[in-house]
């Protein structure tokens, strides 16, 4: 594992030997920008905006910039010296329930891991108490010339640490709440439930980057000079005029991609409760099914009546 940072975990007067290492990796396709008439690589040069010098990563330094536009430079030496007690040390300062955390507040997760033989009793410790309570240790430590406040949890047998968001980072979600009065119906709400049960339980490690996947078909066809992949079925999109309608039919949908193995799931009862006329796709099945049973009844009748007069003219001859 490739440590990212190195320090202590504190936990009460316990000092634990740890280090950092990343726990997700990335496949995000990244592109190069070229020159379409050479196809040449568009590099990018670091210039001086006062005497236009083209700079080397030697040349080049930080500084912070206040409200006035005024730069104030800052060393690697300035930032080693801040009197930081997180800088090589991630000190537990309470627990919480895993539950109570708000999931926008979670940021990165990292393998937090004992840097040396003599810290796996303290660690293992920790990991199993933690097991135990059933909560997340909370600290802050520093890295990336950045604090971070971070939750700690048993996982398996390690333990796990990710980064959580500051409070005053998380932004109000009352921008994002649909405007206005909407009304859904019992029959809306039914149905929505039995496509829920037809969809049935998401397998997460099932699901993979298509797109990633997709784009190396692409550059390998155009390296071997072959058609490229065709473009699969593009997704419905618009309006949806008629919700039960939709919600019917993808029910309907769910259903028969699984096999039809669900058609005994509960199905709810949506022709009978409902506020704002809901239930019209249900209804008007049921009455087509029931006209086409009423039909062979009349058939019947007719060739009864039918029948009776023939015999009633035979008698009469």
């Amino acid at each position: 594992m490739r440590s990212v940072w190195s320090g202590n975990l504190a936990f009460g007067l316990v000092s634990i030997p740890v280090k950092l290492g990343s726990a997700v990796s990335s496949h995000k396709i990244s592109f190069r920008q070229i020159h379409l008439a050479d196809q040449g690589r568009v590099r990018y040069q670091k210039t001086c905006e006062l005497d236009e010098e083209v700079l080397t990563s030697a040349d080049i330094g930080r500084a912070f910039e206040t409200p006035d536009d005024r730069l104030v430079e800052i060393t690697d030496a300035d930032l080693q010296a801040l009197p930081l007690p997180t800088a090589k040390t991630i000190e537990v300062s309470g627990f919480v329930e895993t539950a109570k955390v708000d999931r926008m507040q979670l940021d990165t997760p990292y393998f937090l891991a004992p840097s040396s033989p003599t810290a796996n009793k303290p660690y293992v410790l920790m990991r199993d108490a933690l097991a135990r309570s059933g909560k997340a240790a909370v600290g802050k430590f520093a890295m990336r010339n950045s604090e971070h406040l971070a939750l700690i949890t048993a996982r398996d047998d390690i333990l796990l640490l990710q980064t959580l968001r500051w409070p005053d980072e998380l932004n109000s979600a009352a921008d994002a709440a649909p405007r206005g009065k909407v009304n859904i119906s019992d029959n809306e709400l039914q149905l929505a439930d039995t496509l829920i049960e037809a969809l049935g339980e998401a397998d997460l490690t099932a699901y993979h980057d298509e797109y990633a996947a997709a784009v190396e078909a692409l550059v390998t066809a155009k390296l071997e000079g072959a058609e490229p992949p065709a473009a699969g079925r593009e997704a419905g999109g618009g309006q949806v005029v008629d919700l039960m309608a939709a919600l019917q039919a993808s029910v309907d949908q769910a259903q028969e991609g699984r096999g039809g193995g669900d058609r005994d799931a509960t199905v709810h009862d949506i022709g009978r409760s409902g506020r704002s006329g809901g239930g019209t796709g249900t209804g008007k099945r049921t009455a087509k099914k029931t006209a086409a049973k009423k039909t062979p009844a009349k058939k019947t009748a007719k060739k009864t009546a039918a029948k009776k007069t023939t015999g009633r003219q035979r008698k009469a001859n």
